[in-house]
């Protein structure tokens, strides 16, 4: 697989990774049931497919997720680029109460639980996954430079943030990667942050780039996903906003058909054709979706395709929010 630099040799916060990487969190919460022996052995392949950067986070599962990715590469750890995230608190958590925290003391303890967790010494991304209010980002991001000095952190990461968010974090430490939700189906980021994001020499992680699953094709009734299944309470998968949603998608899965590959590897392709410093997380728990995947990384999108794509999804074309409860992002 190709590779990609997060970040930028001149801020000192340069990054290789595998162009697309993996996405764990399925695997132990909120997309139906769990089967560890599965994403194990997808994990591993994951690894044999040269993959390198997988992504967790310490409330996945809640905590079960760090341990899950800890076991699988056990013993393959120089091989990899480890990330994981603070910052959205589930209970038990003896150093902050349910909800969200960026509080200095939280940020040191959330880190040592993490390693713990994962079993490792250092953490190779390590990302604020959604921005408390009520701190100042200046002293979030000044506690995770801490950590970095005391090598428990090699690079920082923010998620879900405005530029002008990232541009207070940065200036306090410098940042390597944003990660949000990117994809045909979502390009929200494209007003705010990701112009910052490149005024900065920050990389992209585009997590979601399938659109919780939308643009493979398959979810066209949300009453056939599992009964935990996540999306369904997100809006974009209800009533009329998925029925317009599901006529955007047909233009796409035409193209698709044309081109002979699978819709998801079209969209796959959509998020790596954004630039150079956009790496695409894909999340999966199963191998025989992470194998094709994988196949995008092959597929070259023409000058004439992305018109026809941005044409078919123009930027405001989904309807629906995100998330159930969109002020939980975006900060």
């Amino acid at each position: 697989m190709r590779t990609r630099i997060l970040g930028s040799a001149a801020n000192g916060t340069a990054l290789e990774v595998s162009a697309e990487g993996l996405g764990c969190m399925g695997m132990s919460e909120f997309y139906g049931a769990r089967d560890d022996a599965e994403s194990i052995a997808t994990i591993h392949r994951a690894l044999d497919l040269g993959i390198t950067l997988f992504d967790t986070a310490d409330m996945y599962g809640p905590f079960a997720n760090e341990e899950l990715v800890g076991r699988a590469l056990a013993g393959r750890r120089d091989d990899v680029v480890l990330a994981t995230k603070f910052g959205i608190v589930r209970a038990p958590h003896r150093e902050a109460a349910a909800g969200m925290s960026g509080a200095p003391r939280y940020v040191h303890a959330a880190c040592d639980d993490s390693l713990r967790r994962l079993g490792v010494d250092h953490i190779d991304l390590y990302y604020y996954h959604r921005v408390d209010p009520a701190v100042p980002i200046e002293d979030t991001v000044g506690a995770m430079g801490e950590l970095v000095q005391a090598g428990k952190v090699r690079y920082l990461g923010l998620s879900e943030v405005r530029g002008d968010t990232l541009r207070r974090g940065h200036a306090v430490h410098p940042i390597t990667a944003l990660q949000s939700e990117y994809s045909l189906w979502s390009r929200d980021i494209e007003d705010s942050a990701l112009p910052a994001m490149r005024e900065l020499g920050i990389g992209l992680v585009a997590y979601s780039p399938l659109g919780r699953g939308f643009l493979t094709g398959t979810i066209k009734d949300p009453s056939t996903l599992a009964a935990n299944d996540f999306r369904r309470t997100v809006p974009r998968f209800q009533g009329e906003a998925l029925a317009s949603n599901l006529e955007t998608l047909r233009a796409v899965e035409d193209l698709a058909k044309a081109k002979g590959i699978a819709v998801s590897q079209l969209a796959l392709a959509w998020v790596l054709a954004q630039g150079d410093d956009v790496v695409a997380l894909p999340g999966t728990k199963r191998r025989k979706y992470l194998e094709e995947n994988v196949g995008a990384d092959d597929v070259r999108l023409t000058a004439e395709d992305l018109a026809i794509l941005e044409a078919a999804v123009p930027k405001d074309a989904v309807i629906g929010d995100r998330y159930p409860d969109m002020g939980r992002v975006g900060v």
